[in-house]
């Protein structure tokens, strides 16, 4: 985590709405000065101060005490993917993480295997799309065949599990909401 920069972030917001620094501290009602010394981290802005800056800008308060996110952080490199095997199905995290509330995987089925031995549930909501081979998707108590190209939603809490009872790997790309697995 880094370290937090009110001054920069009011700044940024205040160049953003083209106000010069004389104009913003006219509309918030505080000195050149002050703002001066908070754009620079000389000073630091009192809660009452921020929301009168964040009313001036247009921008809720909290936007202020927001951490910057490194986007570096945010590309997975093919080669970089978090893997994890589940008895005999593979998964690739196609997300950085498990962190806010979505997150993508790659999960490969192999021939002649299924997800788990019963239909299981939970509380994420899936929409999948199969990438490669053939798949049975157990959705509540009807079963459908799913070919390459194909794909389901599945909504919070329905009971469902995957089996390939076929030849070939079937590669099933999935998003969840929020990232549970």
């Amino acid at each position: 985590m880094g370290e937090l920069d009110i001054g920069k972030k009011v700044e940024k917001y205040r160049k953003a709405k083209g106000f010069s620094s004389r104009e913003l501290a006219k509309i918030a009602e505080i000195t050149p000065s002050m703002l001066s010394q908070i754009e620079r981290g000389l000073a630091n802005p009192s809660i009452q101060t921020l929301k009168v800056l964040a009313k001036a800008l247009d921008v809720p308060t909290f936007s202020f005490l927001l951490e910057e996110t490194n986007t570096e952080d945010l590309v997975v490199r093919s080669n970089e993917r978090k893997k994890m095997v589940v008895e005999n199905l593979s998964y690739e995290l196609l997300s950085p993480d498990f962190t806010g509330t979505l997150a993508a995987a790659i999960m490969n089925v192999p021939p002649h295997t299924s997800s788990s031995e019963k239909l299981l549930e939970h509380k994420g909501e899936e929409v999948a799309f199969l990438l490669e081979g053939k798949v049975k998707v157990f959705l509540d108590d009807e079963e459908y065949i799913l070919e390459t190209g194909d794909s389901v939603k599945i909504p919070a809490y329905m009971k469902h599990k995957w089996e390939n009872n076929f030849h070939e790997t079937a590669v099933i790309l999935f998003s969840v909401t929020p990232p549970v697995f």
